[in-house]
């Protein structure tokens, strides 16, 4: 009789690790995945090293890129959808299946990247951490703007805008426009966000000294002719021409945010139309707003505002004069300050805007917005000029009793 058990007790604990190994076998343990990393001359993956690991599902792994002398880390390549930020050196890779992902370094810039026409300007979304210098004014003449620029286009769209809607993939480099222009900019997407020359400048980006002149732009949302979405800086900009779209509509920058989304001493003359978040400059902000003005017109149903449609940051020693129009929380020179936001020495055009409210600011004559006295008793950096003449020690020129404000670095 124990033999018997015993027997039976042996063939028991042969099926269970028969069925142990079986279950091995099949997977019922944790999923198993490789990663197999490389990189490109000019640097080396540190962590965790190049080669091929095996990881468990969902696994988070560090990723640490380190370049040589002389190189730069420009991205990652390959399987990098779970990849949290694909130009940074240090991010992280989520192992949802088997990748091959390569960290790419390039010989490092030392000097800005000139752009000399639109072929120039279109390979700007190759590098989008570089620093670029304008030459020259480009338009309608310059090479390159019938097959990326003009109304026939990219089948009819136009130009593309530089960068994608993913953060990932903002413009982070410098861009120094040195006063020159970008005439004749033309772009149809009705159907996209984030639409003018930029799609997205990130933390770190930078923009300046660039005028975008004759502008035809139509987009869904963020639309713009410099900018779509600010996280960075803009300054010392300025545009003209005509905006179109939906929501977030500016005739420079579309929305401007983050914690450092940054538009100073610049400005727009552009015509704006949209529904809601409409302004002359920008169409929305959570940033900082400051030394900036806006001329055209601004039409809207809702958040419409001669500078900025609706406002949750801050808004400094900026005015707008043009015309206003819209059905619901409509204001001279802001549509909507929601309660985060601020409006301080600040003013509009009650004549020439057809508005004699706003939801921030002070509304002046046209009189008044042309006397130094409105401004400089709001301690505006500004001094009175001679006809044709500036004076760039102040922020701001006015030549009393003729012109609006202008900043100094306008002719």
């Amino acid at each position: 009789m124990l033999e018997k058990l015993d027997c039976y007790v042996t063939r028991v604990s042969i099926f269970l690790i028969t069925v142990a190994l079986i279950a091995g076998m099949v997977g019922c343990g944790p999923t198993q995945y490789k990663l197999t990393i490389s990189s490109t001359e000019g640097g080396q993956v540190t962590i965790p090293g190049e080669d091929t690991f095996t990881y468990e599902e969902k696994r988070l792994v560090d990723l640490v890129a380190q370049a040589e002398e002389g190189y730069q880390f420009v991205n990652w390549t390959g399987n990098v959808t779970t990849i949290a930020n694909v130009n940074a050196t240090i991010t992280t890779i989520t192992v949802n299946g088997d990748y091959s992902i390569t960290a790419n370094f390039a010989p490092e810039i030392s000097e800005n990247l000139e752009i000399w026409d639109w072929y120039d300007l279109n390979a700007i979304r190759d590098n989008l951490s570089g620093s670029y210098i304008l030459m020259n004014d480009l338009d309608s003449t310059t090479a390159g703007y019938e097959e990326l620029a003009s109304p026939i286009a990219n089948g009819g769209k136009g130009w593309q805008p530089i960068g994608s809607f993913w953060s990932s993939y903002g413009f982070t480099g410098t861009f120094d426009g040195q006063g020159y222009e970008i005439r004749d900019l033309f772009i149809n997407r009705p159907d996209e966000g984030c639409v003018g020359l930029f799609v997205i400048v990130d933390e770190g980006g930078h923009i300046e000294n660039i005028g975008v002149v004759n502008a035809t732009v139509t987009g869904y949302a963020y639309v713009c002719s410099l900018v779509g979405g600010n996280m960075g800086t803009v300054s010392n900009s300025y545009s003209t021409g005509n905006v179109a779209g939906e929501e977030f509509i500016g005739g420079l920058v579309g929305f401007n945010g983050g914690e450092v989304g940054t538009v100073s001493n610049s400005y727009s003359s552009a015509n704006v139309t949209g529904y809601e978040f409409v302004g002359g400059l920008v169409g929305g902000s959570e940033g900082i707003m400051s030394n900036s003005y806006s001329t055209g017109s601004v039409t809207g149903e809702r958040q419409v505002g001669g500078l900025v449609g609706e406002n949750r940051g801050t808004v400094s020693d900026s005015y707008s004069t043009g015309n206003v129009t819209g059905d619901v929380n409509v204001g001279g020179l802001v549509g909507a300050n929601e309660e985060e936001g601020t409006v301080s020495d600040s003013f509009w055009d009650i004549e020439t805007s057809g508005q004699a409210t706003s939801d921030g600011g002070t509304g002046k004559t046209t009189a008044q917005m042309k006397s130094i006295a409105t401004f400089s008793g709001a301690s505006w950096n500004i001094i009175a000029v001679a006809p044709d003449q500036t004076n760039d020690d102040y922020t701001w020129n006015i030549v009393d009793d003729e012109t609006y404000p202008f900043l100094s670095w306008q002719s």
